[in-house]
């Protein structure tokens, strides 16, 4: 199979490829950031069973990906072998959405499980969106450079899109009305939010769809030969035992357990810990993507300096030093008067700062996953991207799984009960949540900075890859 060159790609190109990454950003955010808390203290439903529900959904769906990934890169059509994907999942992806966030009143009664199904239809439908989308990354060019910085739009896009919907859910959504007095806890800016996120969703990825079918549409160099169900295990199982993605899925299963375990209590710090008021919500998501534009500006700087897999470990370490701090301040008492302008500014200084290298950590990491594809081709006769990338988010699903779990065993550790305002939380209560918080986030990010540091596939070790790779195909075709 053919070697896409190391070309240097057109922004126009780069900025339609990435735009589809809107949806998944948007998806991030409504999981990570608000089902916890809209199915915990708007429905009532225990925070055990909201995370045990959304745990069992992300392991069904986890182990869908690596199919979606290799019939991807099975699919043989005139349009190529990701477009067809892109047009036929978002719309239904948009109504899936939606059905998430307005359970009809007859679904009441049977809550958990219509939050298991729901969630795996939109995680499936996602995967089937996403997992082709960015597989074209290392199909559009072999640059080591160039992938970092696709990458880095992607991330761009995909933060913007969730920070989007995090903006407009604090100031439009899920606002304070007569009857609540907390946003967050406003059970009628839920259906809003999930009309307005599906709409994006599908509107995204078919544009970015359709944006690049001149460049994309057109046969894949070779028809698959026939294949079975046997057959296909075994091609995942040998693309998935290759050692660089091992060791890269080791390091990304501690980096995303924190990063779900994060935002998926994120409102509970917000509103508990930190008493943001609205003010400071509908600031936060801005302060948040300035802090990803940092990040675009720092990631290839870093990684020409560093190369990719010292960039994440390093990154994942500095990142974790700026995020604790101002929790690590509250306990010993030196931070200002908590909800006070101070407090909240300086929240935002270091967020800025501990996100800004948190997100330099996920373009790298996923960068290397494109430079796991020609180590794969090396190693097995065949570029497998789809699933190479959908490997990796079968990683994240299961991970982020275990993190929305973890938060639900932190929150009722903490003694946090359902439906529960701010204002009559006990300190002794705060302190539990924020000191198990920062001690798990510490020790996930230590053993995922080791283990990046041996990721075997370094800059040079890609371009002499490379050239062999070409080689081989030049005698090939002499």
């Amino acid at each position: 199979m053919s070697i896409p060159a190391p070309r240097r790609l057109p922004m126009r190109l780069k900025l339609i490829h990435s735009l589809g990454s809107i949806a998944y950003g948007v998806k991030d955010n409504g999981f990570s950031t608000f089902l916890l808390l809209f199915y915990n203290q708007v429905l009532g439903l225990q925070a055990t069973l909201v995370s045990t529900a959304l745990m069992i959904a992300l392991f069904i769906d986890a182990v869908i990906d690596p199919f979606v990934g290799h019939m991807s890169d099975r699919t043989y059509t005139r349009w190529g072998r990701r477009l067809p994907w892109l047009y036929a999942a978002p719309i239904p992806l948009g109504l899936a959405w939606l059905l998430l966030w307005a359970p009809p009143e007859a679904a009441r009664d049977h809550i958990f499980l219509y939050l298991v199904i729901t969630s795996v239809l939109v995680r499936a439908l996602v995967s089937a969106c996403e997992v082709p989308s960015v597989a074209l990354v290392p199909e559009l060019t072999s640059d080591y450079d160039e992938r970092t910085s696709v990458m880095r739009l992607r991330y761009l896009f995909g933060w913007a899109g969730g920070l989007l919907m995090l903006f407009l859910a604090y100031s439009v959504f899920l606002v304070p009305d007569s009857g609540h007095k907390v946003g967050q806890l406003n059970p009628e800016g839920y259906w809003l939010y999930g009309v307005f996120g599906g709409v994006l969703i599908a509107v995204a990825v078919l544009f970015s769809a359709l944006g690049q079918h001149k460049v994309l549409a057109r046969l894949p160099d070779a028809r698959p030969g026939p294949s079975s169900l046997r057959h296909a295990f075994d091609e995942i199982r040998e693309s998935l035992s290759n050692r660089a993605f091992l060791i890269f899925a080791a390091a990304a299963v501690f980096a995303t357990i924190s990063q779900g375990i994060t935002f998926s209590i994120s409102n509970y710090l917000y509103l508990y810990v930190w008493k943001f008021d609205q003010t400071a919500f509908a600031i936060y998501p801005v302060v948040l993507f300035f802090s990803v534009i940092a990040a675009v500006f720092l990631v290839v700087p870093l990684n020409r300096r560093w190369d990719k897999p010292h960039t994440a470990a390093y990154g994942s370490l500095i990142g974790l030093g700026f995020w604790i701090v101002p929790f690590v301040l509250r306990l010993m008492g030196y931070w200002p008067d908590i909800g006070s302008s101070a407090s909240n500014w300086g929240v935002f200084f270091f967020f800025f700062l501990g996100n800004s290298f948190a997100v330099t950590v996920m373009i790298s990491a996923s960068s290397m996953i494109a430079d796991i594809v020609e180590n794969g081709q090396e190693e097995t006769g065949r570029r497998s991207e789809g699933v190479f990338f959908a490997g990796n988010f079968f990683i994240q699903k299961c991970a982020t799984g275990v993190g929305i779990f973890a938060s639900g065993l932190i929150i009722s550790w903490a003694g946090l009960s359902v439906q529960t305002p701010p204002n009559a939380v006990l300190i002794e209560v705060i302190d539990r949540l924020t000191l198990s918080y920062i001690g798990l986030i510490t020790l996930l990010a230590v053993a995922s900075a080791a283990i990046f540091v041996r990721f075997p596939i370094r800059r040079a070790d890609h371009e002499a890859r490379l050239a062999r790779l070409a080689q081989g195909a030049a005698q090939k075709a002499g």
